[in-house]
């Protein structure tokens, strides 16, 4: 369809369409961070469901899904999705730019729960359950605290609590989806051998740095694509930089004192854990309280990823620990330690009263209600239907090869090699192997012998 506006190229719209792309590599970035955590034989399945979320998101968020975020609403809790429905109306606009911004988001954000179910899901399951998922939780949630619902600026919540502040997404992106992880990993249950097989171990600690690394980068352009000003900017970038240096550090702190050594596995998950936390109060707080939130964030979740052995769910990848954990903490804090704006509100702990805190929590409290009962209404469906589990055959054969026929590492010399009923081509012992060679040397001499 051909307008004859045209859209003035700013710094702004440049801006976002860099911070669009920033986001976007944070999905494959996730992919090789979660990859890496997993067994080898579950590495590829890790990777294409954060592949497939992109795909489906991508489609979804044009038809109906920025439509439904934003715009129109329907009781302030969504969007009407058919008034950008295509997003055709937006062609020759600016609002273009930012509706594919805004997508990239929603990528992310249900490919984080995907961790929380790793080596034991059925790909098929959760590609159904990506698309349904973002249209009932996460486009509802984004409309209510950015879209001008509920908990937006003129919203009903906002009047009766107070103005929410998540400029990036601690309630919409991190607490949604850590609650989401939650549940779907209580509905489809332990991994077998889960906190007794050490196998259950990352089998590559090169991919899960690179992978934090990566989510790191793009990080900037989650935190940042929205700033408003240079100076807004700014503060964004340094509170992004520090939050998540300084939880590294507290993690590594808290693992060396709990269990003896710092690791690399700890360095990635305490950036991930800073950036979870920053998320929501990286435009409202200043550099040495984003120190202070990373430090306390680092440690506390550092704390909160073993939980789940003390409460007994499975939450393979740590989602719950660090996403949910970091999203609370992140989300709460700034009832404390937000700037004034203008010389009004603020924090507690800058004069600003109570207010701002009861208004954090009382969008924790919406955030959690609504993506723990729809995710287990989903979720259950589901299980109950089609089966959200993998066979127990599928799951010790890994999921690599159960659900896409591939794997991602040949294991040993096919010459020096043993094949087995799942596929894998197995080394074959030293002992066991220098015994083959006797009885083959054997063999060899008794049908020279036999000839002569």
């Amino acid at each position: 369809m051909r307008r004859d506006t045209q859209v003035e190229i700013t710094a702004e719209n440049v801006w976002v369409l860099v911070s669009t792309a920033l986001v976007l590599i944070m999905t494959p970035g996730l992919g090789l961070f979660y990859g890496g955590m997993t067994r080898a034989k579950a590495a590829l399945n890790m990777i294409m469901m954060s592949f497939i979320s992109a795909g489906i998101v991508g489609v979804i968020w044009v038809l109906w899904g920025y439509s439904m975020s934003s715009g129109e609403g329907v009781l302030g809790i969504f969007g009407n999705p058919f008034a950008s429905f295509g997003l055709t109306n937006l062609i020759g606009s600016p609002d273009l730019i930012k509706a594919a911004y805004a997508g990239t988001f929603a990528m992310v954000t249900v490919a984080l729960i995907s961790g929380a179910i790793a080596d034991r899901a059925k790909f098929s399951s959760w590609a159904l359950f990506v698309p349904i998922w973002v249209t009932v939780v996460y486009c509802p949630l984004a409309y209510m605290v950015w879209g001008g619902g509920l908990m937006g600026a003129e919203g009903a919540i906002t009047s009766v609590f107070g103005q929410v502040i998540d400029f990036a997404g601690g309630t919409v992106v991190e607490i949604s989806s850590g609650v989401a992880a939650l549940v779907l990993a209580v509905i489809v249950g332990k991994r077998q051998g889960f906190g007794k097989d050490p196998n259950h171990r990352p089998h590559n600690i090169p991919f899960i740095m690179l992978g934090a690394a990566i989510l790191w980068f793009g990080w900037f352009g989650f935190n940042g694509g929205a700033a408003t000003t240079a100076e807004q900017a700014g503060l964004i970038w340094v509170n992004t930089l520090a939050a998540p240096a300084a939880a590294m550090l507290s993690w590594l702190v808290v693992e060396k004192v709990r269990h003896g050594h710092p690791t690399s596995l700890g360095a990635a998950s305490g950036v991930v854990a800073g950036l979870v936390a920053i998320t929501p109060s990286c435009a409202n707080i200043s550099p040495v309280a984003a120190i202070g939130l990373g430090l306390v964030a680092g440690a506390l979740c550092c704390i909160f990823v073993d939980l789940k052995y003390r409460f007994g769910f499975d939450d393979s990848l740590d989602v719950v620990g660090v996403h949910l954990g970091g999203g609370l903490i992140g989300t709460l804090a700034l009832g404390l330690i937000a700037l004034p704006v203008d010389g009004q509100g603020g924090g507690l702990f800058y004069g600003g009263g109570i207010q701002q805190l009861v208004a954090q929590t009382v969008a924790v409290l919406v955030t959690v209600l609504l993506s723990g009962l729809v995710t287990g209404v989903l979720g259950l469906a589901i299980h109950k239907t089609r089966g959200f589990r993998v066979s127990e055959e599928a799951e010790t054969a890994g999921v690599d090869l159960s659900e896409h026929a591939e794997t991602a590492y040949a294991f040993g010399e096919l010459s020096r090699s043993r094949f087995n009923p799942f596929h894998h081509y197995a080394p074959v012992p030293a002992a066991a192997q220098a015994q083959q060679n006797a009885q083959a040397q054997q063999a060899q001499q008794e049908k020279e012998d036999s000839l002569v």
